[in-house]
């Protein structure tokens, strides 16, 4: 739009602009008394010129100057706003997603994992300035997707997560938060974060799960833990039918909440609970609000003054006023 940067300076001045209509009432009250007049028993045979009928010309070219001086006054100018952005050292992230069989349980819609894709790619979506990776784990662990910046990367890679037989089974904590810090150890971000999740308890694996959080806390790394599973029972695959589907059953639901709160306590983050996808939600809207990434936005602000252009059409104006007021005109004034 033509007028989408125009600003003035000073906008006060307008209030000036309630004088000319004040001035118009005056002047049309008063128009039959600035001539002299003359008393005459007809005035038949006399005529009024077009002059005469053109002298209120003079009073608009001056109502005129007038408005384009208030106008002048209140400083029109057009604005170019340049932004320039500076991010800090962002935050690198490794989220280290258990895929064990278990993830395959019901007690969540429609069922762990599925859910956990969900959340997590909402997650990454959020998260546009920092560096993202991904460990997946169940009796061993191994890198999935390094830290990276390509959001569709890593959105491909936790598109793709499913349970597979050709990991080993069970549920190896240790070695899955172990993977993640050496992902991070060596990282320059001015924070390292590990968002660890798992349903059950650490069963598998050579590397005991308090080795991995004393690695961590060395290499300054915040662990978030999340235990996935509703309390109680769920219903949750137990073997494997000739066809290859699943054979569901309800089974307890058993997460070492006191080894994942453990984690969480000692690196300096936090243990949170997911019973549901409302709160899986919630829990990875948290995380994202703990952990922000510093940006400062610079604006620089370019202004073109545009009052030289009404000062010159008001000088022109009340010139032109006065040029017909002691020419064309002055038989009239």
């Amino acid at each position: 739009m033509i007028f989408e940067n125009f600003t003035f300076e000073n906008p006060a001045w307008f209030w000036l602009l309630l004088a000319i209509p004040l001035a118009v009432f005056w002047y049309w009250k008063k128009r039959h008394k600035q001539n002299a007049t003359l008393k005459i028993s007809s005035t038949q045979g006399f005529t009024k010129s077009t002059l005469a009928r053109l002298r209120p010309l003079l009073f608009f070219l001056r109502m005129l100057a007038l408005a384009l001086l208030i106008i002048a006054m209140a400083r029109p100018r057009t604005v170019d706003v340049t932004t320039k952005v500076k991010k800090t050292e962002g935050i690198d992230i490794i989220m280290a997603v258990d895929v064990s069989a278990s993830m395959l349980a019901r007690d969540l819609e429609p069922n762990r994992l599925e859910a956990l894709k969900n959340v997590a790619s909402n997650f990454v979506n959020g998260r546009p300035n920092d560096r993202i990776g991904l460990v997946v784990y169940a009796g061993e662990s191994y890198t999935k997707t390094p830290l990276t910046s390509d959001k569709s990367i890593i959105l491909n890679a936790i598109g793709d997560l499913e349970y597979t037989q050709t990991i080993e089974g069970g549920t190896a904590i240790g070695m899955g938060l172990a993977t993640s810090v050496n992902k991070l150890k060596d990282s320059k971000a001015k924070s390292k974060v590990i968002i660890l999740l798992t349903d059950g308890e650490n069963n598998a694996g050579f590397i005991d799960p308090i080795t991995s959080t004393q690695l961590a806390t060395e290499y300054g790394i915040k662990v978030y833990t999340i235990g996935v599973g509703s309390n109680g029972t769920a219903l949750s695959p137990v073997g494997i039918k000739p066809n290859g589907q699943f054979e569901y059953r309800r089974i307890e639901v058993k997460i070492d909440e006191t080894l994942l709160k453990t984690i969480a306590e000692k690196t300096g983050g936090e243990y949170f609970r997911a019973t549901n996808n409302e709160k899986f939600q919630s829990i990875y809207e948290e995380i994202d609000a703990l952990e922000k990434t510093e940006i400062e936005e610079f604006k620089f602000y370019n202004y073109d003054e545009k009052y030289r252009i009404f000062l010159i059409l008001a000088g022109a104006l009340l010139f032109l006023e006065f040029l017909l007021k002691h020419t064309l005109f002055r038989s009239f004034v």
